[in-house]
């Protein structure tokens, strides 16, 4: 069973700095609720082809995996993919100006588990919903405080 998640929030602060913010994956433990430590493979900043190192906690489980950047272009769209694991999977940044002058960040993820993974399918969609939801929020928080 395939997993596909999307959400999107709107925030209050302008694409280039939502995007600049978001695709950077040293900022990641700031606003993924679940990503403990990052480490650069390949030098930063994040071009195609960059390789990071994430380790993250989810379903109580420690999960370890490198994610290779797939296509990056500023302020639009950002994409990396890891085939490691028990489920590999790729996520997607997009971004879009909103009619006030904010931006609205849509986040998905995808994936084709495997193993166990495929039986825990549902439960870790559901999971990564409300994960990516609170990412989200978290990420709105962090912009919109720095804009006050």
């Amino acid at each position: 069973m395939a997993v596909d998640v999307e959400t999107s929030n709107e925030i209050d602060a302008p694409r280039a700095q939502v995007a600049a913010f978001a695709s950077n994956p040293d900022n990641a433990p700031l606003w993924y609720i679940n990503i403990k430590s990052v480490a650069w493979e390949t030098p930063p900043p994040a071009s195609v082809g960059s390789r990071i190192a994430f380790v993250a906690q989810f379903l109580g489980r420690r999960i370890a995996c490198t994610y290779e950047v797939r296509e990056l272009v500023t302020d639009e769209v950002f994409v990396m993919s890891t085939a490691e694991g028990p489920f590999p999977m790729q996520t997607t940044y997009t971004w879009q100006e909103t009619a006030g002058g904010g931006t609205r960040m849509t986040l998905r993820n995808t994936g084709e588990p495997s193993g166990f993974g495929q039986l825990t399918a549902p439960v870790m969609s559901a999971a990564m919903r409300r994960a990516n939801r609170k990412d989200l929020q978290n990420l709105k928080r962090l912009l919109e405080a720095d804009a006050t």
